[in-house]
């Protein structure tokens, strides 16, 4: 089940517009395309960081790291796996030694093929925290900046029919954890309670019927519920609806949509230990201690009507388009989805999202609808994934981490990507906003962060070209911009680019050249970060 309201219902249109739903990536392939490709490797580096400012400072380590990208396509199943540790390793009494786990996992396995499909996806990723509560990505090389972020999941999805009736499903159990090396504090000094862990759990159930099929227009009835369990101050989001469907054919390529339903959707947690003051005690995590005894407290609680009416817009099977408009979660609400698939050799793709979840339903979310067939984008110096994946399908893309803050939210925004292969080209790009408006119950503790908004803007990309018959030149670039109402000076930019060079130079045995460069400017302390890297390494892949 995909959380996220806009991705749902598109779920829920296709059941009743065109084809059944099928399980994500849980297509059989043919036995000509049936193949299994294992690329362990090590790669031994010696990497020049020098910091630019606030003060000049050069730093020298060595780079060692071992990794496998692993590619799984068969009748019944699929996987795309890239996986790397790496241990940095400095030199003097004040040298930074690091070890990092970073990867990205997708794929599914046919049960019962074309009806019972097992998913699975988990991640793995380096990230630096800062102190208004924002979260980047492609951190500067120091052990006291980063933090590592964890989320997995595993689920069913299901598919049948029954006379005219096509039947489909899903339910997902996933994990996510956040793990800093120090507590996290605002401009004014107090204390922000940062995500620690959280369990989640969905299910989804629709049946329905196309144009023709049973009726003159396509019609869906369908029921889903999402549950996030987070470990700060015993927190829970709950959110369940159920409603019915209609899809009416206007032309050859144009529909009108629109459902009508009720949705229970509630916000609450617990308070924390106080001391003999009042004020709230916090671990030695740096996050504050539930109190176990308190009442459930309250945040959000809307339980009514929901409706939403809108157009699709399907010319060709290369082209799809799908907004709505309508009421939800007792307020205004938009979503809606546009592909656009011109070849095999390049495709565009854009999702305008809104949902209620946590830090880690945004995780699992995001890790379901990725491709099962991936190729892994890594920074070419620090070798950290940045979000980026690029398939057949088109660019996979991990919604910005945003903020860290431990309270649930109401995300929206839009998402967008584009790939383009010409020749020995390869390009890669993903932009997007998204905007969390925190919910907490007025006599909590987190009070203040009731109705607060963070809102991120990011872009990422890259470029890659092989050069002659051993040699591949690649380039990337990120920017993004965290912007928060909760502190005047919680805002951050961060923005980098580097380019890569690497050659075969004898049987699986190459050399590798990189250059970057990265900047980081924290409204949170008067000085900006500016470093520039070099590398040289060699890799052996066995």
């Amino acid at each position: 089940m995909r959380h996220t309201t806009g991705t749902l219902l598109a779920g829920i249109t296709a059941l009743v517009i065109a084809t059944p739903v099928a399980a994500q990536d849980g297509s059989q392939a043919s036995g000509q395309d049936r193949a299994v490709t294992v690329q362990p490797y090590i790669e031994v580096s010696q990497i020049l960081t020098a910091q630019l400012s606030p003060e000049s400072d050069q730093l020298t380590f060595t780079q060692v790291a071992i990794g496998v990208d692993t590619s799984l396509r068969g009748r019944n199943s699929g996987a795309s796996v890239s996986v790397r540790y790496e241990r940095n390793i400095g030199y003097g009494d004040d040298a930074v030694d690091t070890d990092t786990v970073s990867g990205i996992a997708r794929g599914y396995l046919s049960i019962i093929p074309q009806n019972l499909t097992l998913q699975a996806g988990a991640l793995a990723s380096r990230s630096r925290v800062d102190g208004g509560g924002a979260v980047s990505g492609n951190p500067l090389v120091s052990d006291d900046a980063t933090s590592q972020v964890y989320s997995a999941y595993i689920g069913p999805d299901f598919q049948t029919r029954a006379g005219a009736l096509e039947i489909a499903g899903n339910a997902q159990v996933g994990y996510n954890r956040f793990e800093a090396n120090d507590a996290v504090f605002d401009s004014a000094g107090n204390q922000v309670d940062i995500f620690d862990d959280s369990t989640t759990f969905s299910g989804r159930l629709a049946v329905g019927a196309r144009p023709g099929d049973l009726l003159p227009i396509g019609v869906a009835v369908s029921a889903s519920g999402f549950q996030e369990d987070s470990s700060n101050l015993d927190q829970r989001v709950r959110d369940a609806f159920v409603r019915g469907d209609v899809t009416i054919p206007v032309s050859p390529t144009v529909a009108l949509v629109g459902g009508v339903g009720y949705e229970d959707v509630e916000v609450s947690s617990r308070d924390a230990v106080r001391d003999v003051d009042g004020n709230p005690v916090f671990g030695d995590d740096g996050r504050l201690i539930t109190d176990t005894a308190s009442d459930r407290l309250i945040a959000f609680d809307v339980d009514g009507l929901l409706w939403d009416a809108g157009v699709l817009w399907r010319p060709s099977s290369r082209t799809s388009l799908e907004a709505r408009v309508g009421r939800r979660y007792d307020s205004t609400t938009y979503y809606g989805t546009f592909s656009y698939v011109p070849s095999d050799r390049s495709s565009l793709a854009v999702q305008v999202y809104d949902g209620i979840s946590g830090f880690g339903g945004v995780l699992n979310n995001s890790l379901a609808q990725l491709s099962s067939d991936f190729e892994a984008q890594r920074n070419p110096v620090s070798g950290d994934f940045g979000g980026l994946v690029q398939s057949d399908e088109g660019v996979g893309l991990i919604n910005p981490l945003g903020s860290i803050r431990s309270s649930a939210f109401r995300g929206r925004g839009v998402a967008a990507s584009y790939q383009q292969r010409i020749g020995r080209l390869n390009a890669a790009l993903g932009v997007g906003y998204d905007r969390r408006s925190f919910i907490a119950a007025e006599n909590s503790v987190l009070a203040s962060v009731d109705g607060l908004v963070d809102e991120s803007y990011y872009v990422t990309g890259s470029l890659s070209r092989n050069v002659g018959r051993s040699g591949t030149l690649s380039g990337s670039a990120y920017a993004s911009l965290f912007e928060t109402s909760g502190d005047d000076n919680g805002d951050v930019t961060a923005f980098g680019a580097s380019a890569a060079y690497s050659r075969t130079i004898a049987g699986r045995l190459s050399a590798r050249a990189a250059l970057a460069l990265d900047y980081f400017d924290s409204e949170f302390s008067d000085e900006d970060f500016a470093t520039a890297t070099a590398l040289l390494g060699l890799r052996y892949d066995f």
